[in-house]
């Protein structure tokens, strides 16, 4: 991982345009190649390219490009910290107790997802973290993310997941699924404008409590 503390401005090109004017800001760009930019304040970049993208690099300007021609521009005026670290492999997330039950729910009751969803496997593996879930129906293989409360992070999580497992033959063709127990509205458009499906799940009906059937959007 590399952590850059510069004085900089960023545009960027794409679906909109967007610029960042001059100010100190923390660049991090990580082994998997993805780059973000953060301030001070919040826990969310400011920008952001995920994977798969290039960077390339001249004196005083950094351009992000990725496999859709959308572009960052970063235009550096001074750097003041420029360090990078080797992390090694992190074990990933260890989920809270309701999390991980959701996920053992589900997998016994992939019918909640589609009538003729079957279950492949629990935490599928990818060079970028497991999956979930994998399901199969008969248009094919489903991804499967599983949280408390979907976010946009969630969709971005899942988007990452999608993005490896279409490299892999023996799970064509693939879609992906968001479950969670709420989900918010900014991730339900995210999701859409992606093609992943997202399902509202009721955990005590997944107990075998009353409660309402989840819905698929």
């Amino acid at each position: 991982m590399r952590l850059v503390v510069a004085r900089c401005s960023v545009d960027y090109s794409g679906r909109l345009d967007a610029h960042l004017p001059l100010a100190t800001r923390l660049l991090i760009v990580k082994s998997d190649g993805s780059l973000s930019i953060h301030s001070e304040s919040g826990f969310k970049p400011l920008n952001w390219m995920s994977p798969p993208c290039v960077l390339s690099e001249a004196p005083g300007v950094w351009r992000v490009t990725n496999k859709g021609g959308e572009q960052l521009v970063i235009s550096l005026e001074e750097v003041l910290h420029d360090t990078s670290h080797e992390l090694g492999i992190d074990p990933g997330l260890v989920k809270d107790g309701v999390e991980a039950h959701l996920q053992v729910l589900l997998a016994e009751r992939c019918h909640v997802l589609g009538e003729d969803m079957a279950l492949v496997r629990r935490e599928y593996p990818t060079d970028i973290g497991p999956v979930d879930l994998l399901c199969r129906d008969a248009e094919g293989y489903v991804a499967v993310e599983i949280k408390r409360r979907g976010e946009i992070d969630g969709v971005e999580q899942l988007t990452r997941y999608l993005s490896r497992l279409a490299l892999d033959p023996d799970v064509q063709p693939v879609r992906g699924i968001l479950a969670a127990q709420q989900i918010a509205p900014q991730a339900k458009v995210l999701a859409q404008a992606r093609g992943i499906g997202v399902c509202v799940l009721d955990y005590d009906e997944l107990r075998g409590l009353e409660g309402t059937t989840p819905t698929l959007f």
